[in-house]
C-alpha cells in the first residue's frame, strides 16, 4: 500500500473509526471526547514536526483509537467515581494491549497496533506494558503520550478538577526525558499556544 492509496482511503477510515469510538463513548463519554482531542493535537504536532502526509494520517488515526482497548475494561473499573485501587489500576493498565489486539484483527488497521500498544510507555523506560524506552517506542506513540497527558491534565475528572494550561506546561517541561521524548516535548512547548488552541 503506497501513501496515495492510504490517503485516498482516509475518509472511509475516519467513518469507521467514528463508529468505533462512538461505541466507546456510549460507555464512557469522557473517553470518546478525549480520543478526538488527542487525535487533533497529535495531527497538529505531526505537522509541526514536518512528517510526511502518510505518517501524519497514520498517527492521527492511531491517536483517535489509542484508548479503544477500554472497551475491554469492566464498567466497575472504567466508570468508578474516584481513584482506582491497585488491583483496579492493574486492570486499567491492560487497555493498550486490549486495543492492540483489537486492531490486529484488521489487515489495514493492524499497522497501527504497535503505536496503540505503546502509547503509555515512558521515554525513561518506566511505562507500560512493555517497559520500552527512548526511540524503541514508535514515534507515533511518543507523540500521543504527550498529547494524551495534555488533555488528561487539562480536563475535569471525577476525582479532580482541571489542572489548567500553565500547570500542564510546567509538568510537561519537568518530565522531558522522563515521561516524554525531550525533542518532541521541546517542540510542543515552543508551539504551545498553537497546539492547545485545538482544545479551545
Amino acid at each position: 500500500m503506497n501513501s496515495c492509496d492510504y490517503c485516498h482511503d482516509e475518509i472511509n477510515y475516519h467513518e469507521i473509526i467514528d463508529c468505533i469510538t462512538f461505541a466507546l463513548d456510549t460507555r464512557d463519554p469522557y473517553t470518546g471526547g478525549h480520543s478526538q482531542r488527542v487525535s487533533d493535537m497529535a495531527l497538529e504536532v505531526s505537522k509541526i514536526l514536518g512528517l510526511d502526509e502518510h505518517l501524519c494520517e497514520k498517527i492521527h488515526i492511531a491517536a483517535h483509537l489509542h484508548d479503544i482497548g477500554k472497551i475491554g475494561v469492566p464498567d466497575a473499573v472504567l466508570k468508578k467515581q474516584g481513584k482506582l485501587d491497585d488491583e483496579e489500576w492493574e486492570y486499567m493498565k491492560k487497555h493498550p494491549e486490549f486495543g492492540a489486539n483489537i486492531l490486529q484483527k484488521s489487515h489495514r488497521l493492524s499497522e497501527l497496533s504497535e503505536i496503540v500498544l505503546m502509547h503509555h510507555e515512558r521515554y525513561d523506560g518506566k511505562g507500560y506494558p512493555l517497559g520500552k524506552s527512548g526511540e524503541d517506542i514508535p514515534l507515533g506513540a511518543r507523540i500521543i503520550a504527550i498529547c494524551d497527558s495534555i488533555d488528561a491534565m487539562t480536563s475535569n475528572r471525577c476525582y479532580r478538577k482541571s489542572l489548567g494550561f500553565d500547570v500542564c506546561y510546567e509538568e510537561i517541561e519537568k518530565n522531558l526525558g522522563k515521561m516524554y521524548d525531550p525533542k518532541i516535548g521541546k517542540i510542543v512547548l515552543e508551539n504551545w499556544d498553537k497546539i492547545i488552541a485545538v482544545l479551545k
